[in-house]
């Protein structure tokens, strides 16, 4: 087990250089704890908690990216775009952070929802009058709210729900909660702050 730890240690500092990713590398160290006899086949069957992530994960990651390439992203851009059209920029920016927010449910990853919705919304926004450097800050606070919807939402989420601690109703019923309650403190104290320091302008 030792031994394994230090492989894995290495290859993830220095995988780059031997062109190995970090997929590559967890499955290097899987297949010499179960050559090792560290672990059996029956133990990693028993990891049912971890099998439900991978299944999770896997097709929700294949499916965010395929939303993209398809251009639904783009797509449902614009249709906001148009349905904002002539509003005012105090209401076209909730509508924007709400967007942003709950669409999150469809990625399984920040990182993916970063990428795809970031500019698009942004650039929707300034469009509507909203001061560009104060949608893009509150755009980056919602993208570290939003991870606490779904088990499968940001990075350790699935880590924490793998643990078997939290039952999936209770994680998307608490995490919508807890999402809303921060969202509400950052709009609303966040936005007084940010105008107080004249981002508004």
């Amino acid at each position: 087990m030792l031994i394994t730890f230090v492989i894995l240690l290495f290859l993830w500092m220095t995988g780059d250089l031997f062109s190995i990713d970090a997929t590559t590398t967890a499955f290097i160290g899987f297949v010499v704890l179960l050559l090792t006899s560290v672990l059996t086949w029956e133990d990693v069957k028993a990891e049912k908690g971890a099998w439900d992530t991978i299944v999770w994960f896997a097709v929700l990651v294949m499916m965010a990216s395929s939303l993209d390439k398809l251009g639904f992203i783009g797509w449902f851009s614009e249709i906001v775009k148009g349905q904002m059209n002539g509003m005012s920029w105090q209401l076209a920016f909730i509508i924007i952070i709400a967007v942003y927010f709950f669409s999150h449910y469809i990625f399984a990853s920040a990182t993916a929802h970063v990428a795809a919705m970031y500019a698009a919304l942004l650039a929707v926004g300034i469009s509507l009058g909203v001061s560009g450097l104060f949608l893009a800050f509150m755009l980056g606070f919602v993208g570290s709210l939003y991870g606490t919807l779904t088990h499968y939402g940001h990075g350790p989420a699935p880590v924490f729900f793998g643990s078997g601690y939290v039952y999936l109703k209770s994680w998307w019923v608490k995490g919508l909660i807890t999402g809303l309650a921060m969202l509400a403190i950052y709009m609303v104290i966040g936005g007084l702050w940010l105008n107080f320091l004249g981002y508004l302008n």
